[in-house]
């Protein structure tokens, strides 16, 4: 390992100046004799083209819990860099989170998000809040930050069913640490502008832990239809969102078999009419 890095835990100075001139700079502070020199990176590459990106993700409640769905494709630049990723990550028996974002440290920030929780619930003999947990994670991104402003930034979102409240409850961050409280549904990732407004006309009180989970599917379906790196249900691939379901019995992963049968036939619906069920006008 370089001497500019030695273990003494000091930060090399490029990670706290935000006016390091490059990320290859910033590359050959840590660690010059193991990764890539200049001359062997893209020209022009920048944190998209060095990490795969993590892309849409959506969440929505129901009377009986908290639904939490991601589409699968990871790109790199222009490039699809994965088409079946997993984004949603257990945390504990009443809590998930899913990321968007730099898709490395996300998946990073989540394994260590799950291990602090399993802690705590050992040492203290109880689980955390869903509070206590959505202040942890707020924490934990607030703590990336000097990767976040070298373009490796990572979004989250935290869903969970609160014992205290009997209801799910979904959190937001944004890459400095800030939590914000989402009531009803939300979304996140390059395509969340589009499927937020899916949600918005399809969201309901009252709906069937199905019909949310459908719901769900829609709303990526949508922002597969206009984000270019969202990607949609591949029935050819057998390749389907991943949908998580939270309630008061806890956490689980709808089986593959059911989501396959609501993507069918979300997709066969969309033949009929491209542009997705219509929201009454009054």
């Amino acid at each position: 390992m370089s001497e500019a890095f030695d273990g003494g835990g000091q930060l090399p100075a490029a990670f706290m100046n935000p006016g390091t001139s490059s990320f290859t700079e910033l590359l050959g502070v840590v660690a010059p004799d193991l990764l890539p020199t200049a001359r062997e990176l893209p020209q022009g590459a920048t944190a998209s083209h060095l990490t795969p990106e993590a892309t849409t993700i959506v969440a929505l409640t129901f009377p009986n819990g908290v639904v939490l769905a991601g589409d699968r494709r990871a790109t790199a630049g222009n490039v699809i860099a994965n088409r079946d990723m997993d984004k949603l990550y257990r945390t504990d028996e009443f809590s998930a989170m899913a990321i968007a974002g730099a898709a490395g440290v996300g998946i990073e920030l989540a394994k260590l998000f799950q291990v602090e929780l399993e802690h705590y619930e050992k040492m203290e003999g109880r689980s955390l809040s869903l509070e206590g947990k959505a202040n942890r994670l707020a924490t934990m991104i607030r703590g990336n930050l000097p990767m976040a402003l070298q373009g490796f930034v990572v979004l989250p979102l935290l869903v969970g069913y609160d014992t205290d409240r009997s209801q799910g409850r979904i959190f937001s961050y944004d890459p400095v640490g800030g939590r914000y409280e989402e009531h009803d549904f939300h979304s996140i990732g390059s395509g969340a502008v589009y499927a937020r407004g899916a949600l918005k006309k399809l969201f309901a009180d009252g709906l069937a832990e199905e019909d949310a989970a459908i719901v769900a599917i829609q709303a990526l379906y949508d922002a597969a239809d206009d984000d270019s790196a969202t990607g949609g249900p591949d029935l050819h691939r057998r390749i389907y969102p991943l949908v998580d379901v939270i309630t008061e019995d806890g956490h689980r992963r709808m089986a593959e078999e059911d989501v396959a049968r609501l993507a069918t036939a979300v997709v066969e619906e969309r033949a009929e009419r491209p542009d997705g069920p219509r929201a009454p006008l009054r």
